[in-house]
């Protein structure tokens, strides 16, 4: 048991220390690639040549803009959801009111159903204003 402590102790004194990211490791995978120290950028998790960083950088930028114009698509998708909610609520409510006869009608009736016109007008233009900046957005 001793023999086989000693024995794997000296044969891990032997071998140069290799540590992910060190500057031991570093300097030796620079050597055997031929490559000059001074083009190699080393950090913890990797060892990367400056254009691999820069292509990297590139790939990352072109997800980050691919994604903020997802994340504006689906913010439009989601006012115009609420939009259209909110619209259906107002004509269900109109359907009610229209619903009752002109003469047994009173007069918060009549008020009423013209505000929830009013409202839905104003909720529809809304919408197509939406949509339309949706559509420049999505041409861009």
């Amino acid at each position: 048991m001793e023999l086989r402590r000693s024995i794997s102790a000296s044969a891990e004194a032997d071998r140069p220390m290799r540590r992910y990211g060190a500057v031991e490791e570093t300097e030796w995978k620079a050597e055997a690639l031929g490559r000059n120290q001074l083009d190699i950028i080393s950090m913890a998790e990797t060892t990367m040549m400056p254009e691999e960083i820069e292509l990297e950088m590139a790939k990352i930028q072109r997800l980050r803009e691919v994604l903020v114009r997802r994340e504006s698509e689906l913010r439009f998708m989601m006012d115009d959801i609420q939009l259209c909610k909110d619209i259906m609520n107002l004509k269900q409510e109109l359907q009610s009111l229209v619903a009752i006869p002109e003469k047994e009608k009173t007069k918060m009736e009549k008020q009423r159903e013209d505000e929830l016109i009013q409202k839905i007008h104003r909720l529809v233009q809304k919408r197509d204003f939406l949509v339309d900046d949706a559509e420049v957005e999505r041409l861009r």
